[in-house]
């Protein structure tokens, strides 16, 4: 059936994703929700250098909250803080270098950072689609190691610190390609047959749907959300999706639209009103799963998941200092 959720997905792409798709969601918003002081709050953004990660930054930074940029490359991170600071006016913007695809890395980094800072909301934004296997220095396959695992330790790594802060919030940037992606726990890294970059993202942003519906269970206090920013403009789609960007360039978000939904579930009182746990597209929750497409997964899969995540995560933990 995995012709049927790749062509359903697109034509729905083609009616929602894009910005039309949009501009038409946009007219039921109420631009009330994110006119709001975030002053004295503190916002960590993975992948903040470039597209979506940064389009969210910015608009934080405009309301007045502390931002944390956590980014792989120093240059373009360096570049980024200053075009924020400089668009607006906020000086309390941090720049940390971390790459989310070496776990033992993040977890230095969040050790350091609960001992130096407070934080109400994370972003997990940070991602990758390599579209032939490679494996990091650690034995990881990239796109695993980036936005499955990367993401569960951030997270992981950070819930007490955001477990002590007041409307803590959870938002991780997944894709609607996962609707084709129904989750597969017996290959995780992808060693198995062929390997199609694309799909390896897919299940990638099917994880963290399942990662989010698991963490809103465990932890009550915190308000967890995974969303859709729809087909935009970015670098990364550029780089990665050459031949869909030159099909779709014409019809494609801007990155500040991308990044509008992401923006609503970090600043708005709307957002925590909706249970935690859910998925978000233009600011309304959506459906997981396409209709008759097979992708529901079993309870227990969905367990055995965050143990083979947390059987990874404590491996690289074990070797950093503290």
């Amino acid at each position: 059936m995995s012709w049927y959720r790749n062509t359903v997905w697109f034509v729905k792409g083609l009616r929602e994703y894009t910005r039309g798709g949009y501009e038409s969601a946009a007219k039921h918003f109420n631009p009330a929700d994110v006119e709001v002081d975030v002053a004295g709050r503190s916002f960590l953004v993975t992948g903040a250098n470039s597209g979506i990660g940064k389009a969210t930054a910015k608009e934080i930074a405009r309301r007045g909250g502390t931002v944390h940029l956590v980014c792989r490359n120093k240059e373009r991170a360096e570049v980024a803080k200053e075009e924020i600071v400089a668009e607006t006016g906020n000086q309390n913007i941090f720049l940390h270098i971390v790459d989310i695809s070496n776990p033992k890395e993040i977890w230095k980094f969040a050790e350091k950072f609960r001992n130096e800072h407070k934080l109400n909301v994370l972003i997990n934004n940070a991602g990758c689609m390599v579209n032939n296997r490679e494996l990091t220095e650690d034995g990881l396959e990239k796109n695993f190691a980036t936005n499955t695992l990367g993401t569960y330790i951030m997270t992981t790594a950070l819930v007490p610190l955001l477990e002590k802060a007041a409307d803590a919030r959870v938002i991780t940037v997944s894709s609607g390609g996962m609707l084709v992606q129904k989750l597969n726990i017996s290959d995780l890294q992808s060693g198995n047959g062929p390997f199609d970059g694309t799909m390896v993202y897919a299940q990638n942003k099917r994880q963290q749907v399942v990662l989010t519906e698991q963490w809103a269970k465990a932890h009550r206090n915190i308000h967890f959300s995974v969303m859709h920013p729809g087909w935009a403009d970015t670098p990364a789609v550029r780089s990665s999706m050459p031949d869909f960007y030159e099909r779709m360039k014409n019809s494609l978000r801007t990155e500040a639209q991308g990044a509008d939904t992401v923006l609503w579930l970090a600043v708005s009182a709307e957002a925590t009103k909706l249970p935690s746990g859910l998925f978000f597209q233009d600011r309304q929750p959506v459906p997981t799963h396409l209709p008759l497409a097979y992708t529901h997964s079993p309870p227990e899969d969905e367990e055995k998941l965050m143990e083979l995540l947390e059987e990874f995560s404590q491996k690289f933990k074990s070797v950093s200092p503290g």
